[in-house]
This record gives C-alpha cells, sequence and structure tokens, in this order.
C-alpha cells in the first residue's frame, strides 16, 4: 500500500485526484497505475483501471488470476466491474468512498448474485493516510 500511495501523489503532482494502484501476485509487483484521465483525457483512466492495462500486457492475457489489487480508494462501480471480469482474487483499499464507492461505501456490487467471480475485500490499511491525501488535495483545489 506504501507504493500505492506514492503513486497517488504523483497522480498528484499532475493535477490528477490522488489515487495510485499496484497489483501483485505472491510477492511479485505485476503492474501499477495513477489516476490519469485529465492528461489523457479519457475517464477510463482511473488508478485500478491502469495497473489492470499494464498487468494484461506483461502477462498476456486481461485474466488476472490470483492477483491482489492494492489501492488508495475504494473502487467505483466501473473499476470493481474491471476486476470482477479479470478475476482478481483480492481488493485492499486504503480510504473509503462513500459517495461512489462500490465495495460498501455507496453500495456494494459484489452483493449482486448474478456475478460469477467474487473477490476478497480488505479494507482500511493506510486509511488515515489515503484519506488525509485526498482531503489535502481537494482543500488545496477549493482555496
Amino acid at each position: 500500500m506504501t507504493l500505492a500511495l506514492d503513486l497517488a501523489r504523483k497522480a498528484e503532482m499532475a493535477g490528477e485526484v490522488p489515487v495510485g494502484a499496484v497489483l501483485v501476485r505472491g510477492d511479485q509487483l505485476i503492474a501499477e497505475g495513477w489516476n490519469r484521465p485529465i492528461i489523457s483525457h479519457d475517464a477510463t483512466s482511473h488508478a485500478e483501471i491502469m495497473a489492470m492495462r499494464e498487468a494484461g500486457k506483461k502477462l498476456e492475457n486481461y485474466r488476472l488470476v490470483d492477483t491482489t489489487m492494492y489501492v488508495t480508494l475504494e473502487p467505483c462501480a466501473m473499476c470493481v466491474g474491471a476486476l470482477i471480469h479479470a478475476r482478481v482474487a483480492r481488493v485492499v483499499y486504503g480510504a473509503a468512498e462513500p459517495r461512489t464507492g462500490a465495495l460498501g461505501g455507496a453500495f456494494n456490487l459484489l452483493e449482486a448474485n448474478q456475478h460469477n467471480h467474487r473477490f476478497e475485500i480488505v479494507s482500511g490499511v493506510l486509511g488515515e493516510e489515503a484519506k488525509e491525501l485526498l482531503q489535502n488535495f481537494f482543500k488545496s483545489r477549493r482555496k
């Protein structure tokens, strides 16, 4: 999660909402991502999506079986859908997102019985640090 927080700071330096993500298998780092929708002109360029795109290219497979995604903010519906389709095994996130979080913050997409894949969820890992980073970013934008 520490690396994901470093990536979130990289996003912040680029003027993006500070969210970072890393994808690992066992103890091996496979891919990393940080928010880039503004600079890429692409609404789908969330940190989790960027990490999954990189991992898919490296592994030459869109299925990311037996991997863990570490992300600084609770994923949105788009990212949870992608994590389901990629067959990620576990998602570990820092700060909860009560307005748009799709793993229990606003709602939980994994509760839908229609999904043929579910993953383990671990929340609150370095959550205060991730929350503070986001709060400071938005405070500075409001000034």
